[in-house]
């Protein structure tokens, strides 16, 4: 093999490579996309939070959504078992979270597989 050959070869294998990562790459961060929050009569919340991803399969998904409260403390989270490679966006709900009654306001954020956090975002006013 000509040092032609092997370059080509090289470059070839490169490109290959960059075609595979940005493929990975594509389906990107897990975002919120809405979020609604409702006080049940015990004081306890449930919150229902509309995710998007576009997961790949199990390598590649989001797997779990987290609320957080203004002092940064998980305050709940839903996991996500599987990927929804064929149902997107989804939606969940996650009830029995408590919240102190001097909390205003609750972040929802996502998370997944490849990337961890860094999605859109949600900001919910805490209903007392």
């Amino acid at each position: 093999m000509g040092p032609d050959h092997r370059m080509a070869r090289k470059s070839l294998i490169l490109a290959l490579g960059c075609w595979l990562c940005a493929g990975v790459a594509s389906a990107g961060q897990a975002h919120v996309l809405k979020a609604e929050i409702e006080r049940q009569a015990d004081g306890l919340f449930v919150i229902s939070a509309t995710l998007r991803h576009e997961d790949t399969g199990w390598g590649h998904y989001a797997d779990r959504w987290e609320v957080i409260g203004p002092q940064g403390q998980l305050l709940g989270k839903r996991v996500l078992w599987h990927p929804h490679v064929e149902e997107q966006p989804f939606s969940r709900s996650l009830s029995g979270i408590r919240i102190q009654s001097t909390d205003t306001w609750v972040k929802i954020r996502a998370h997944d597989s490849m990337h961890g956090y860094g999605g859109r975002e949600v900001t919910l006013s805490v209903p007392h």
